[in-house]
């Protein structure tokens, strides 16, 4: 079997590789860049518009981003950072627009105000209150606040229609909120890729082992899914960005950094409306409070989506207890990542989380009227007929020892790498693919740390990214200019 030879091998043709595919081939066009998928096409996993919510997630309108905690105090801290990782993913696409590596923006991301929407007096004193604390920040200072139910039913004139009078509401929105169709934005990546001479695409291919080599490169067998032949790359550095699929591989790996780690699948499912008469009476992303025990991926939503063009209202996401770590997965996969290193946690995280597990299990045996009785705490006039249910995406949370060693239920991203820098997977779920750009740029800064330094891949990078190396969160300046930039690229706003 002949051994092909290339710098890069990514492993997932998801948002997260075509993100650092793209980057690494416009900070060294020379490298020779190889993605395998498993799949027939790419962009067919979480990246597909259908499999998750499509929010550009920037903190505006997601309230698990910002808890309340026993004394009352609302925490705005992740907000703020996942706000400023947010505008690095939107400096990145406007540079690759003005630049021809993406198409019209309206292809891939659309104005979609983000709005929060509570009811009852304690949840109304939550939102004032949160409103307060980000609003006086200058990452947030365009977000308004109203529980004047006049001024919501402009703002959102389905889910106040119909709504019992007298009771407390309140909303607040950010009018320059976005709809992003990640499956086209990684299609039109990945398309632009494949332009480049050093770049080669491998569909239908999976990756059947990795042979760590006495200088600290790879050898990753793949296997043809349609003909079964085999064929070995040997990379000098391996990404693992296969969504739920990067925990086994990164496992298969044997890096001593895996050790410990383990997932927690969790399926989904939305309710769709394609009505054109319903769909144009919304235009925005309302997001609610989570239901006790829900994890943060099951925080209801009442969306305007645009998905390959076409315009619908989806409801959701309702969770749902899985084996499986891919839609395309086995339900054999929660049992094949179980080992020695990761065992405790994950009985640890099991015992801990029984009411969580019942939460899942209880969402997957809902009837259609019963998923539609809560769509009706966001749309009261919605009719059962009008709505049909559509499979979402799985996400793998993570599972981790804590300081103690003890098992700890992770619900946020994380970046996984060989201590040489060989080697790096991207666990995790949301805000995923809205901060895959930050997360990218992490990889380059943990395993390309000498051409970062004496490379002069920081210069090109601030070419691409303004705002890289400076703190958006501190320099309201830097923000109003990058932030201004991006969005009139973009068609934003």
């Amino acid at each position: 079997m002949t051994t092909e030879k290339v710098d890069v091998l990514l492993v997932g043709g998801g948002v997260m590789s075509a993100t650092l595919g793209t980057l690494l081939s416009r900070l060294d066009p020379s490298l020779q860049i190889a993605l395998v998928e498993r799949l027939d096409h790419v962009a067919h996993e979480s990246t597909d518009g259908w499999n998750n919510a499509g929010t550009g997630h920037a903190g505006y309108c997601e309230l698990n981003y910002t808890p309340q905690d026993e004394q009352g105090v609302v925490h705005i801290d992740r907000a703020l950072t996942i706000n400023a990782n947010f505008e690095v993913s939107m400096q990145l696409w406007s540079y690759l627009v003005r630049d021809g590596g993406l198409p019209s923006p309206e292809e891939f991301i659309n104005t979609t105000p983000h709005m929060s929407f509570v009811w009852g007096e304690d949840n109304v004193a939550y939102l004032r209150q949160r409103f307060e604390k980000l609003s006086a920040h200058h990452l947030f200072k365009e977000m308004e606040f109203s529980d004047d139910p006049d001024v919501l039913m402009e703002w959102m004139p389905l889910v106040m229609k119909e709504r019992k009078p007298g009771q407390a509401v309140a909303a607040t929105r950010i009018k320059h909120g976005t709809d992003v169709d990640f499956g086209s934005l990684t299609r039109n990546l990945v398309s632009t890729l494949e332009q480049h001479p050093n770049f080669s695409l491998m569909v239908n291919t999976e990756v059947d082992d990795f042979d760590r080599q006495k200088d600290g490169s790879w050898v990753v067998t793949v296997k043809d899914r349609k003909s079964g032949k085999s064929r070995k790359l040997h990379a000098k550095f391996v990404f693992l960005g296969a969504g739920g699929g990067a925990l086994p591989l990164l496992q298969e790996s044997g890096i001593d950094e895996a050790e410990g780690y383990g997932g927690f699948p969790v399926s989904g499912q939305w309710l769709v409306c394609k009505d054109p008469e319903i769909v144009k009476q919304h235009h925005a992303k309302v997001y609610g409070k989570a239901a006790i025990g829900a994890p943060p991926m099951s925080v209801p939503h009442l969306d305007t989506r645009i998905i390959n063009g076409e315009p619908a209202l989806l409801f959701g996401p309702f969770a749902g207890f899985t084996m499986k770590f891919l839609k395309s997965g086995s339900k054999f996969d929660l049992l094949k990542s179980v080992s020695v290193s990761n065992l405790k946690p994950m009985m640890e995280v099991g015992l801990h989380n029984m009411d969580l597990t019942r939460y899942l299990i209880s969402e997957v045996r809902q009837s259609h009227k019963e998923r539609v009785a809560t769509l009706r705490d966001y749309f009261p006039a919605c009719k059962d007929s009008d709505w049909t249910l559509a499979r979402a995406g799985q996400r793998v949370q993570i599972i981790k020892k804590d300081s103690e060693g003890r098992g700890k239920l992770e619900f946020g991203t994380e970046l996984v790498a060989a201590a040489d820098g060989s080697l790096a997977a991207l666990l995790g779920a949301s805000p995923g693919a809205s901060v895959a750009a930050q997360a990218m740029i992490e990889v380059l800064e943990r395993c390309f740390a000498e051409q970062m330094q004496t490379g002069g891949w920081k210069d090109r990078l601030k070419e691409m990214v303004p705002s890289y190396g400076e703190n958006l969160k501190t320099d309201s300046a830097l923000l109003e200019r990058v932030r201004s930039e991006a969005l009139g690229t973009l068609k934003i706003g």
